[in-house]
């Protein structure tokens, strides 16, 4: 029988924490935490996703305020944020109309409120690879002594979970377009995790058995929101893998929220020496 790492049973306690968490600040503190996301671009998939952190925000108790804007707007919009102190956290939706000024305009977020951890100084961990690192502790899949196999070097996924692996110590290996075989890497991996936005990318006939699969990948296909796994993946029944829906989303949800009720938590007062 495949066993399925789902995401959505451990975002509900995650979720029922982080409510308790709201309202301790809200209570104890007076403070309402508010998230502000930078939107610069018209798309349905975007819009979605959106939609899902208004309305986490809005169950746990956190002001999530929409600002949509030209990208020419991106920066001034952001330095305003920056210095509005019932703002505690800010993200630049990407991908922005043009991903060429994409490092310049993530870098204007200040380090403290940079909850996507994208800026050149980030005090936080971007919210996916914490979900996949969530996913896989509460599932118990040790990572010790495994090849893990890394399909895609994104900003947001695969270059933070590289990173985030080799400080453990843990062995990994990456692929992407330019850089290795995914036909020769992926038949010798124990954990792939794959977050390339190229459906089907990943197929039955190259994963070997026993293997975890963490699929990380949004596409848009025929109208379907759809991931890096071929169906055929799911025919299997000697491996553990994400479920089409369900797995890695959930967790990232809770993971960015994480971040900004951290963001928004008071600076410890020192007393005077």
């Amino acid at each position: 029988m495949q066993k399925l790492l789902n995401g959505s049973v451990l975002a509900d306690y995650i979720q029922e924490r982080q409510g308790r968490q709201a309202r301790a600040l809200i209570q104890a503190e007076g403070i309402t935490p508010k998230l502000a996301i930078v939107l610069t671009v018209d798309n349905p998939v975007i819009e979605t996703y959106i939609g899902l952190k208004q309305r986490y925000g809005a169950e746990i108790g956190v002001s999530v305020e929409l600002h949509r804007v030209e990208q020419s707007q991106a920066s001034a919009t952001i330095k305003k944020l920056n210095k509005d102190d019932s703002v505690h956290a800010i993200i630049v939706q990407l991908p922005l109309q043009d991903p060429s000024q994409t490092e310049e305009i993530v870098n204007q977020v200040s380090p403290s409120k940079d909850v996507d951890g994208l800026g050149k100084d980030p005090l936080f961990d971007p919210a996916t690879p914490m979900a996949i690192m969530w996913l896989l502790a509460g599932y118990n899949v040790d990572l010790k002594n495994k090849q893990i196999l890394l399909v895609g070097r994104g900003k947001l996924v695969g270059a933070p979970l590289e990173k985030m692996f080799k400080t453990s110590g843990l062995n990994v290996m990456v692929v992407t377009r330019e850089e290795g075989d995914l036909k020769k890497a992926a038949p010798e991996a124990d954990v792939i995790i794959t977050a390339t936005g190229s459906p089907a990318i990943l197929y039955s006939e190259i994963i070997k058995p026993g293997a975890v699969l963490v699929d990380a990948g949004v596409a848009s296909e025929a109208g379907k929101t759809v991931g890096d796994l071929a169906p055929s993946v799911y025919e299997r029944d000697d491996i553990t893998v994400t479920p089409v829906k369900g797995g890695v989303g959930p967790l990232t949800v809770c993971a960015l929220f994480d971040n900004v009720l951290r963001a928004a938590r008071p600076t410890p007062k020192t007393s005077a020496q």
